[in-house]
């Protein structure tokens, strides 16, 4: 183990997390797959190892500084890109059954090359909008936890995650900047959508001590047929 390695787990015993030296080598081969496969299509802005490490695998983990990951079984990542948070979840917690919905088939594909390497069992990869997924009887409501990491404001996300939650599950969003306005602007999508504000977690990433808030939403009842709107329709027009 390396620095870098090092000074990960060192920040994920914090939050009593242990890797083993096989998790270790899934994050470095995803690291060096995300960087190579970034050489010929846009993945991230973000390719120097140490800043990966911290800025999206851990960022990525933080969501189970909140939740009980014992307790979840399936987890829906919607516009993961490459892969973040659902790929570090899954790595460190393997029993998730984890479905990841992308509308670029290219990172699919990348995401497909990942699993592949990483020998990760249960990974469902969708290509697809989540507004139209969304409409099929065997991803509606039906997901323990549903994420989505800096992919939209809430009043649209809301709709895009939501339908996915069973009821009695989590829809976690994965916000940068102070999300008070976006939940203020949101309130009446999420009593459309049958979701109920539960905690606004804020914390600071390490190192460079940037800002960062994780929203959870319970979902209270089965969504209404008419949502999701067809594809577009939500960041068009938000429920606002």
């Amino acid at each position: 183990m390396d620095k870098v390695q090092d000074n990960f787990q060192k920040l994920l015993k914090e939050h009593q997390l242990e890797l083993s030296s096989e998790q270790l080598q899934q994050f470095e081969i995803y690291y060096q797959e995300l960087v190579s496969w970034n050489e010929k299509m846009n993945l991230t802005g973000i390719t120097e190892r140490e800043q990966v490490y911290v800025k999206h695998f851990y960022d990525s983990i933080t969501l189970s500084f909140y939740m009980d990951m014992s307790q979840i079984s399936t987890m829906a990542d919607i516009g993961s890109g490459a892969g973040f948070p659902g790929i570090p979840l899954k790595i460190c917690y393997p029993h998730l059954k984890l479905t990841i919905i992308d509308s670029l088939n290219k990172r699919i594909q990348f995401l497909q090359n990942v699993v592949d390497q990483l020998d990760l069992q249960d990974v469902q990869l969708i290509h697809g909008r989540a507004e139209d997924i969304a409409r099929k009887e065997q991803f509606r409501d039906s997901y323990d936890l549903v994420s989505a990491r800096a992919v939209a404001r809430m009043a649209v996300l809301n709709e895009f995650c939501l339908p996915f939650v069973k009821m009695g599950g989590i829809f976690a969003a994965m916000k940068g900047l102070d999300p008070q306005e976006e939940l203020k602007e949101a309130a009446r999508s999420l009593t459309e959508l049958k979701g109920k504000l539960s905690a606004t977690h804020h914390f600071e990433l390490p190192m460079e001590n940037s800002e960062r808030h994780i929203i959870l939403i319970n979902k209270t009842s089965s969504t209404p047929k008419k949502y999701p709107r067809k594809a577009g329709t939500p960041l068009k027009s938000p429920i606002i």
